[in-house]
């Protein structure tokens, strides 16, 4: 039996503890991006440890036999944080929260070009409302016009970069998942990206005050609480009921960014985020529907 609202409660919390990560981040001020990535991957192994002490063991955690799959997702998985991280230096916290909205839409095209899923003409739909709102949203960091004469704002260009990225790790995890555990597939990122980030500190690399330092363990702690629960958010729940509770961490990132930083989010970043948020609703909406016929279907056989 499910119980949902324990699955909508920890993915929920999932998105409040990542949007602290996010403020912890920012109150820690000028650090190296991969100085971020090391404290960000290396704490959060903290929480899965003590996870995985309760659930599979360490041993077990360990153990895998497709470590090139885990090489390959955790290589994605790093880029796409080293890109958000770096776009979060440049951008108000809501803004770089809307831009991750447009994971669901690059996963719905990626499925179809590398999985052969079909998409119909009410998920296509969807795909091309939810660009409508991307447009809008890089309104306010240069628009289409300044697109094509002069390259993404850096902040945007990073923050949509590393949603693409976020949007191949959701392909791989989905042929992962099949054998491996979640312990093991959060374990392997962690620790591919702990070590990079400790390699990119030998060239860039600033002494820590306590008080930089604090905020960044903090960041990582909440990144690992935040994976934790989100990936037990899915024991509780289906994916496409989860889903549209992604979404809260606009809240989050409003509410933290105009009573921290007096961030101040553009109007038409809000609308843009708004649109794409109804398109991965609705695309969520229609995974959760064709789930059931599907499922109702090999019941009736």
């Amino acid at each position: 039996m499910r119980h949902t609202s324990r699955g909508i409660a920890l993915k929920t919390g999932a998105t409040l503890a990542f949007s602290l990560q996010y403020v912890g981040i920012k109150l820690a001020g000028a650090v190296p991006v991969g100085e971020v990535v090391f404290f960000r991957a290396f704490f959060a192994l903290v929480p899965l440890f003590i996870l995985a002490a309760y659930t599979v063991g360490f041993a077990r955690m360990v153990r895998t036999d497709r470590p090139s799959l885990h090489l390959l997702r955790s290589a994605v998985g790093a880029s796409g944080m080293f890109l958000n991280f770096a776009a979060l230096k440049l951008l108000p916290l809501a803004d770089i929260t809307a831009f991750g909205f447009v994971q669901p839409i690059f996963a719905v095209v990626l499925a179809a070009l590398v999985l052969k899923e079909t998409i119909g003409p009410y998920r296509g739909g969807a795909v091309v409302i939810g660009f409508a709102g991307v447009m809008l949203m890089i309104q306010p960091h240069g628009g289409m016009s300044g697109i094509l004469a002069h390259g993404f704002s850096a902040g945007a260009g990073l923050a949509l970069t590393g949603a693409l990225c976020s949007a191949f790790v959701v392909i791989y995890i989905r042929q992962m998942s099949a054998t491996e555990k979640s312990e093991t597939i959060v374990f392997y990122f962690m620790l591919f990206c702990a070590a990079v980030g400790a390699l990119s500190m030998l060239w860039w690399r600033v002494p820590l005050s306590w008080n930089s330092a604090a905020w960044l363990v903090m960041a990582g702690l909440c990144g690992g609480v935040g994976q934790i629960a989100m990936t037990f958010s899915y024991r509780y729940a289906e994916p496409s009921l989860l889903a549209p509770f992604d979404y809260t961490s606009m809240i989050w990132a409003v509410a933290f960014g105009l009573a921290i930083f007096g961030e101040v989010p553009a109007l038409l970043v809000l609308i843009g985020a708004a649109i794409v948020t109804a398109a991965g609703v609705f695309i969520a909406f229609r995974e959760h529907r064709v789930g059931r016929e599907l499922a109702s279907k090999i019941e009736a056989v």
